[in-house]
């Protein structure tokens, strides 16, 4: 876990720093201390600022240089500088790394900070890694690496406190006073209370440990309510319930309930900006391509998806093809073509944004399926007949053709119906069908108010206006 960072008050870190991000100006100055090999400069600059912010200067400046700028911080290069990195450059970075050194910032880590680094290392160099390693961290690391990613095993850290329920308060507040580091975690919130299974049965907040009488149980002090995290339960599921239950850390516990670490919300809020970032570059098709992402690997993850939005354009195209003499005859439905397709995608998109988000976070569920589908019809139909009045008002008033304005009209509130359906069903099916609805749910509910869009305003063409 991170030291909070002090309030911005020295004068060269404000230099350095604008609304809690890095000047530009600041950048440029440590890129040309490495380019004239002046590493006192650029340790200079760096001194007055936050690992945090450290981290975010080795992503900011352009990739040859950072090799030099970690070099030029030496012992500097914090192993919480590290940690904070962006995946994709710390693996870069890494790469540069000799493994003993690298085993030196495992070591200064918590676990769940070093199993982060070394799940994201080729096999070869977790093995060189590993065997520099001591003996107990190593082992921990392994551990770790046995249980699926983004599980709460891989999240977990195994430095906490926990004590036996027949123990006092003195006992408590002795052992912490009197343990080693080794022994103690760095950072804890609240103290587990374990039987002599050593299944957790309890917490107890610091603030309540300090005010309790030295000679009370701390099983007539212990919070029995709590929650726990099974081992193998997904990151994402673990969030909710932090969110849901408004928890500061939650023990983990094996098959047999045995504590075997803890989750720290601080891991939380990483996770919860991932998942939200993942979901967000799945909707658009971009998926893993993050900005310090190799040019290669981001055209990979987008060009598939690219592939398949072809395929679902020249199914719509195969629509239009099939209304051909209708358009030659009408060429004003060429011009407002664009217009139904459109507004159906917006439509779409904003339910099925609500709808992948919803499932996330199990907001959507069996028990309110039936009623959000039937107010997502309510929605688009009223929304359907206000764009509806416009457009149809608009086209009449345009092309002075009153049947061509009812066409439109007809159309719009039809494929906003579609719009809205689909937006909801599109992506409940993909998630039943145990797909990951915001990868593909995009390709599928643009395909379709695009198709149907099209079917619609040129089948009513077809029929009213030939």
């Amino acid at each position: 876990m991170s030291d909070i960072p002090e309030t911005v008050t020295d004068p060269s870190r404000q230099d350095a720093l604008e609304d809690g991000q890095l000047r530009g100006s600041f950048v440029e100055s440590v890129e040309v201390a490495l380019d004239e090999g002046d590493e006192a400069r650029v340790q200079e600059l760096v001194e007055p600022l936050h690992n945090a912010d450290i981290a975010d200067l080795i992503e900011q400046v352009p990739p040859n240089d950072r090799a030099a700028l970690a070099a030029a911080l030496g012992d500097k290069l914090d192993p919480e500088i590290i940690a904070e990195m962006d995946d994709q450059v710390r693996e870069d970075l890494i790469d540069i790394l000799p493994p003993e050194r690298v085993a030196q910032v495992l070591g200064e880590l918590d676990t769940d900070d070093a199993v982060a680094i070394v799940e994201d290392l080729d096999e070869s160099d977790q093995r060189a890694v590993l065997l520099e390693l001591d003996p107990d961290d190593r082992a921990a690391i392994e551990e770790a690496l046995g249980y699926p990613e983004e599980s709460a095993g891989r999240l977990m850290q195994r430095e906490l406190i926990a004590v036996p329920d027949h123990w006092s308060v003195g006992q408590v507040i002795d052992y912490l006073r009197g343990g080693s580091d080794e022994e103690l975690a760095e950072d804890f919130y609240e103290i587990f209370v374990t039987d002599m299974r050593h299944h957790p049965i309890g917490t107890i907040m610091l603030s309540r440990m300090l005010r309790a009488p030295r000679d009370r149980s701390v099983r007539h002090i212990m919070e029995k309510e709590q929650t726990l995290i099974p081992v193998y339960m997904d990151q994402e599921e673990v969030a909710l319930r932090f969110q849901k239950y408004n928890l500061i850390s939650a023990a983990v516990v094996d098959d047999d309930e045995r504590l075997v670490g803890v989750i720290t919300v601080d891991d939380i809020v990483d996770i919860v900006q991932q998942e939200a970032d993942e979901d967000f570059r799945k909707l658009t098709g971009a998926e893993e391509g993050g900005l310090n992402e190799r040019t290669r690997d981001i055209v990979r993850q987008r060009l598939r998806w690219l592939v398949i939005n072809l395929g679902t354009a020249v199914l719509a195209s195969l629509v239009i093809g099939v209304f051909a003499s209708t358009i030659e005859t009408i060429v004003a439905l060429a011009i407002l073509m664009p217009i139904v397709a459109s507004l159906g995608g917006n439509a779409a998109t904003q339910t099925m944004a609500v709808t992948v988000r919803a499932l996330a976070t199990d907001e959507l569920t069996e028990a309110n399926t039936r009623r959000t589908i039937i107010k997502e019809i309510r929605v688009a139909v009223i929304n359907g007949v206000a764009i509806a009045v416009l457009i149809g008002l608009g086209t009449w008033a345009f092309f002075q053709d009153p049947k061509l304005g009812a066409v439109i009209a007809l159309a719009m509130v039809g494929n906003i119906m579609v719009a809205g359906l689909a937006g909801v069903l599109v992506p409940m099916t993909l998630d039943r069908m145990e797909i990951d609805p915001a990868i593909s749910s995009s390709v599928f509910v643009t395909m379709t108010t695009d198709v149907m869009g099209f079917f619609l305003f040129l089948g009513l063409a077809s029929v009213v206006l030939l």
